[in-house]
Formats: structure tokens, C-alpha cells, sequence
């Protein structure tokens, strides 16, 4: 690497991670055992931030024992299933230990590359790095129907990634939009306190119970080996069933069942497909009076702020198991099925920062020999 890249008053590192999550922590463990020079970015004022934010009473679906990142397990009892909370207290303490360079209210604005070296704009500065790794989820930005607008500016209405608890909604009756995890989770916190409509079909249903001592001994233990082992780029079946899941990106629902959500007395209704003199209206034409309307309607990839040609008509980045062929030195860590179908949670997500890890460390080396 030439002194080229280097300009007065602005910083300059081999690679630099976007990300302070624990994708963006796992790479920078990954990094600092190779000996990379780096720097993690990250928007939240505190690590764990992110966690901290969603809604109060949820839960992992793994485990303790398959939620602890490279080097230092969770410290919980491995059966037992951990709180949001207890996941951001966990990445605090886990930046600490390794000593991991996060700089904390540092939002990412702007990643363009000047012919010499990546420029990264960011807390009005400029960084510039030979390496640049997204170690983010698809789930950036948080969607809604077009005809949201249209609900009456007396309707409480918030997206699943803004819900905390009950007490955010005003009394009356409240329209739960999507039936994914996080529409069955709070679905189900909002059924036992108000009349609860339940918008939408699930994708899929882990068929069993996680709670119990088999579902999290045995059950949860071979989705997780099915989902990281075996969907996977690696495998015949991974390469074969991969585009099809891609084209559907709602997970299966794992801890609360539909009829979890009708013993609670909550009523299952048709899509909502518009709004009718301000109010949402279903496929079936009946039109709700609620109060309340949370959107569990999932997110928009939303890198828009990456000003380089490496995405797909959809939004979604071109890459190769997170490395991407056409702009060497950019790399994505975290993605939905990057390289198995559970590569951006703890259980498979570690594998795929020691790979892009791996490859850095070997481009490093290429560089200082070549």
C-alpha cells in the first residue's frame, strides 16, 4: 500500500467496520486476532444500543449456550433464554474484554472509494480505509403500506421497531399489521390486555415448542444445524433452495403460535389492504375501528448511503459468500442467507466473520508481498 491514501487531517486505517453490533464486534475480534489494523463505527451512543431499544419483553429463541460470540461464552445458564437486555450488557462487556476500538455516536453517512482508497464520511469527518466491512442486517429501515398516511391522525399508529410496551398505545382496541415473529410476539403482550385484531398469514411455523426441556435441548438444536450446516452456499440443497428463500424473506414463526394468538382472544382478521374514511380496511371489506395500528411490517434494506455500483434491482448487495467481486476490499457481514440461512444471527453469523476475516487478512498479506 502506497502513502497515496494518506491525506493531512484525515484518519486512515487498513479496515474499517460499520457496524457496532455484535456482527460488527465479532469481525473486530476476528480482525484483532490477525493483527488488522481497524476501527468499529457505530451510530449508537452505547454498545448494545440496538437491543436496548426494542420492545421490552422479548426474548432469543436459541439458547444462552448458542448466543455467546468467538472467545467468551454467555454468561447465563446454557438452557435458558436470555432477554434483550441481557444481550446488550453481554456485547458491552464482550467490546470491553477484547478491547475492541468502537467509536460510539458515529453515524455513517456516506461510503465512496476517491480511485485510492475507500472514503468513509462520517460524524463530519472523513476516514479513508483500503478495507470497509457493512457488518449489518438487511433489516435497516423500517416499512410500511403506502396508505399508512391515510389513517386518521387519531389512530396511534407506530412501526414494530419504534413498540416498547402497552402503555406506548391509547386505550381502545389496536390492529396488530403482519404476522411474523415480531407481530406474534407483540401480538400476543397486546391480547392480554386490549382487543387485539391480528393482520396477516404466517410464512411458516416451527412446529414445536421451544420452552420445554426437549424443544430446547434436542428441538432447537437441529433447526440450528439445519439452518446453518445445512442451508448453507456450501451444500447442493443451500445453493438449490437459496434464491426461492431470498425471494421470501419472512422468517418461520418459532415461540408463539397462531392459536397462541386465539386462545389469548385475539382475532385473526384478513390483510389490510387500504384505508376507508380513515380507517384500515381488510381484504374481506370490512372496515376496523381501532385506536391503535402497529405496523410489524418488516424493513427495506436501505443502503443507499453506499455510493458504490454493487447492488442488485432489489437494494440487495452482490457478493460472494460477503466478499464482493467487483469492488475488492468491500465486504458485508450479517445479511440474511450471506452464506447459510441463519448467517445474521449468533449462531451463524461468527462463521462468516472469520471467512471475511480470513480473506482480509489474506489480502493484507498479498499487499505487503505483491
Amino acid at each position: 500500500m502506497t502513502d497515496t491514501v494518506h491525506q493531512p487531517g484525515n484518519e486512515y486505517f487498513d479496515t474499517i467496520v460499520i457496524g457496532g453490533g455484535q456482527t460488527g464486534l465479532t469481525v473486530g475480534y476476528e480482525l484483532a486476532q490477525r493483527g488488522v489494523d481497524f476501527v468499529i463505527l457505530d451510530a449508537n451512543g452505547r454498545v448494545g444500543d440496538a437491543w436496548r431499544k426494542r420492545w421490552d419483553s422479548l426474548l432469543l429463541f436459541t439458547p444462552a449456550r448458542y448466543n455467546g460470540l468467538p472467545g467468551m461464552p454467555f454468561p447465563a445458564k446454557g438452557d435458558t433464554f436470555v432477554t434483550k437486555d441481557e444481550v446488550a450488557d453481554y456485547l458491552e462487556a464482550y467490546a470491553e474484554a477484547n478491547n475492541l476500538p468502537v467509536r460510539s455516536h458515529t453515524k455513517v453517512t456516506r461510503v465512496g472509494h476517491d480511485g485510492k482508497a475507500y472514503v468513509v464520511e462520517a460524524g463530519g469527518r472523513e476516514l479513508r480505509s483500503r478495507n470497509v466491512v457493512v457488518a449489518m442486517a438487511d433489516y435497516q429501515v423500517p416499512h410500511v403500506p403506502d396508505f399508512a398516511p391515510d389513517l386518521d391522525p387519531g389512530i396511534v399508529q407506530m412501526h414494530s421497531s419504534r413498540y416498547q410496551r402497552p402503555s406506548q398505545l391509547a386505550d381502545g382496541p389496536v390492529l396488530v399489521v403482519g404476522l411474523g415473529n415480531s407481530g406474534a410476539d407483540i401480538g400476543l403482550e397486546l391480547a392480554n390486555n386490549r382487543e387485539t385484531y391480528i393482520s396477516g398469514e404466517p410464512g411458516a411455523v416451527i412446529p414445536f415448542r421451544i420452552e420445554p426441556w426437549l424443544g430446547r435441548n434436542v428441538g432447537v438444536r437441529l433447526v440450528r444445524f439445519g439452518a446453518v450446516k445445512v442451508l448453507n452456499t456450501g451444500t447442493f440443497i443451500g445453493r438449490k433452495l437459496r434464491p426461492k428463500i431470498m425471494q421470501h424473506t419472512g422468517s418461520p414463526i418459532v415461540r408463539v403460535k397462531p392459536r397462541d394468538l386465539v386462545a389469548a382472544g385475539a382475532h385473526r382478521v384478513p390483510r389490510v389492504t387500504g384505508v376507508e374514511n380513515g380507517r384500515p380496511v381488510l381484504a374481506d371489506g370490512t372496515v376496523l375501528d381501532v385506536a391503535n395500528v402497529v405496523w410489524c411490517t418488516g424493513f427495506r434494506p436501505g443502503f443507499d448511503w453506499i455510493d458504490l455500483p454493487v447492488f442488485d434491482d432489489r437494494g440487495r448487495p452482490i457478493h460472494e459468500r460477503g466478499v464482493v467481486p467487483s469492488q475488492p476490499g468491500l465486504y458485508f457481514c450479517g445479511l440474511f442467507f450471506l452464506h447459510a440461512l441463519w448467517s445474521e444471527t449468533f449462531s451463524g453469523m461468527p462463521t462468516d466473520a472469520k471467512y471475511i476475516a480470513g480473506h482480509l487478512a489474506a489480502r493484507k498479506q498479498e499487499a505487503l508481498t505483491g
